[in-house]
């Protein structure tokens, strides 16, 4: 499992693990019922402390993406469609939010840019 750290910038060590493994997972490159590192591999690996781990992990568990089988570690847990969907509809909002952002800086009109939006989405389908 490749997690990648950086140590510039706002994001949370922590938050970096934990958006890094939900995107293998939704992926399809960490599978339902694998075997993740244990929090002390994969501290020791990053080189950075347990602790941190330990809070990606309860967070990853308390969004469903993952279980933790006591004595046994931590394992993706079963996909939720509902919870793909919804994560899916997280990261739309965030690039639209970015997306409108850029289109009120530059004068576009909300009806331009729901006409860019529908004829994007159209093209993807077709």
């Amino acid at each position: 499992m490749d997690i990648i750290i950086r140590n510039t910038g706002e994001v949370p060590i922590y938050d970096q693990i934990t958006r890094q493994i939900k995107s293998l997972i939704l992926k399809g490159e960490l599978r339902e019922g694998e075997a993740l590192p244990s929090m002390r591999l994969l501290a020791r690996e990053l080189r950075i402390s347990v602790i941190t781990t330990k809070r990606a992990y309860e967070e990853l568990e308390r969004e469903g993406f993952l279980t933790t089988v006591p004595g046994k570690g931590c394992f993706v847990a079963p996909r939720n469609l509902e919870l793909v969907r919804e994560d899916a509809l997280r990261r739309a909002e965030e690039h639209l939010g970015a997306a409108v952002e850029v289109a009120r800086t530059g004068g576009i009109t909300l009806e331009e840019l729901m006409q860019t939006l529908t004829i994007l989405y159209e093209g993807e389908e077709a």
